[in-house]
């Protein structure tokens, strides 16, 4: 542990995930957070809008970041948002970013940013000064599948489903995340077009030789506020002993996500950095239940994760968080 505390700016600091950030931050053994940024809610305490961090800092937004003063920024703008705020805003080369958006996760020409996560990027994480967080859906789908498509056993389409809580639909109100409608209430939505539907396929291809996995996915909307469970399945002819030995292999070294025996449920993981897989065989298809907390593997909590190694320090430092279990 270095003697000089990571500084770090927020951008955007007024959301779910900042909100989330500023909490597991504020007491990082290897932190401190110089600046809060938000342009709505500028000059006001941060635990006026973050109510559960009163008597917890005296932390106020402010207009901008303070560059001279900052060692990373993460940015918790809206999808499209941080594009903005990067062609907009001169920040210092020596100073490194994690996006939280969908900006730069996928690939393109003149992408700089690495696709952060950690159980299939993590050497790259290490050394690079960009790093792209994972959707929240796109990270528990894809820790189901990866062992699977690095050792070329999926023999079919990815059949998935998927429910997430409310927090998933960000702050802002909408006529899907009030209480009224969202209580007692479960929807579909964007059916087989799901916006993390590329990187799931982006990173599926990178572990399986460039092929591009097809995947039909159906995520839900769910009547609590966080947590993502999701049931995914394909046809393979290997043996189930030798299926668990591949993905007890591929997440040996990971240091939050588990390969389990039972059954898993919402509660081991919400409040923590955790995943959970777990493996079924019925005739000739493999089930694969997985199930993170939104917005911390799903967003804040995975996005420390990657400052953690894009600084050298170990991948749990202020993260090692209890589940709510009751």
């Amino acid at each position: 542990m270095s003697e000089q505390k990571i500084k770090v700016g927020i951008v955007g600091a007024a959301g779910y995930t900042a909100g989330e950030l500023i909490r597991i931050l504020m007491y990082h053994p290897d932190v401190t957070i110089t600046g809060c940024q938000s342009n709505s809610q500028a000059g006001k305490k941060v635990f006026e809008t973050h109510k559960d961090l009163i008597g917890e800092t005296s932390l106020e937004f402010t207009e901008s970041i303070d560059f001279t003063n900052t060692d990373v920024i993460f940015l918790c703008k809206g999808h499209g948002e941080s594009k903005k705020y990067l062609e907009s805003t001169q920040v210092p080369t020596d100073v490194k970013i994690v996006d939280l958006s969908h900006d730069y996760r996928l690939k393109v020409e003149g992408n700089e940013f690495l696709y952060g996560l950690p159980e299939l990027n993590l050497e790259g994480i290490k050394e690079s000064n960009y790093v792209a967080n994972p959707g929240c859906f796109a990270t528990c789908l894809q820790l189901g599948l990866l062992p699977a498509a690095q050792a070329g056993i999926i023999e079919s389409d990815v059949h998935s489903s998927g429910i997430t809580g409310s927090t998933g639909a960000g702050q802002a109100l909408s006529s899907t995340t009030h209480f009224t409608w969202r209580n007692n209430n479960l929807s579909v939505y964007k059916a087989f077009v799901h916006q993390h539907l590329g990187e799931i396929k982006q990173s599926l291809a990178q572990l399986n030789g460039g092929k591009v996995q097809g995947i039909n996915f159906i995520p839900y909307r769910g009547d609590f506020t966080r947590g993502i469970i999701i049931t995914s399945y394909f046809k393979s002819n290997t043996d189930m002993k030798k299926v668990k030995e591949i993905y007890s292999n591929f997440y040996q070294s990971a240091a939050f996500t588990h390969l389990v025996d039972q059954n898993p449920d919402l509660k081991q993981v919400v409040n923590t950095n955790k995943a959970l897989v777990y493996l079924e065989q019925h005739d000739e298809h493999i089930m694969v239940i997985s199930v993170i907390d939104n917005l911390l593997k799903g967003a804040s909590g995975q996005a420390v994760q990657n400052m953690n190694i894009m600084f050298g320090l170990p991948q749990d430092a202020g993260l090692k968080l209890k589940s709510v279990a009751f």
